[in-house]
């Protein structure tokens, strides 16, 4: 079953993320659905804060994908961030990556990964935004899919 929270701020975007990284560990696949300015790379920012990655977490858009180490903090694990957008759903230049590489040792956040990027792992977590079109209040939508 879907859990779902409503987010007013961008810090409560990110304050989600944070949360969201306590359940993750290397391997894990999250996937993140949303029209542009839903609050992806926010959710990313709170997912690496959480995760306690090293270095500034801003969109992948141009590059399509950025590592970030994982800090000298104990449990930090490593984030692959990734902007499926420009693939334009392409799955040769998505395997291109290798990303399923990068998934025995980070965690590994797909932006506009729907429908693309579900096939790197057994089970993701798909998180889907939306943003009300009159406000910058989102809401989030989250549920692990695929096998235990």
């Amino acid at each position: 079953m879907a859990d779902q929270r409503t987010l007013p701020t961008v810090a409560d975007t990110e304050a989600l993320g944070r949360e969201l990284a306590a359940d993750l560990t290397a391997g894990d696949l999250v996937i993140l659905d949303g029209p542009l300015g839903a609050g992806k790379t926010a959710l990313t920012r709170g997912i690496a804060a959480g995760l306690r990655v090293e270095g500034r977490v801003s969109s992948p858009t141009f590059i399509i994908a950025r590592q970030h180490r994982a800090g000298a903090h104990p449990g930090a694990v490593a984030l692959v961030h990734v902007d499926a957008y420009r693939l334009g759903g392409d799955l040769d230049e998505l395997d291109a990556l290798d990303l399923d590489t990068d998934l025995e040792d980070a965690v590994v956040v797909v932006e506009w990964g729907l429908g693309v990027a579900e096939h790197l792992a057994d089970r993701h977590l798909r998180v889907q935004l939306h943003r009300a079109a009159e406000s910058d209040v989102r809401t989030a939508t989250w549920e692990w899919v695929g096998a235990v």
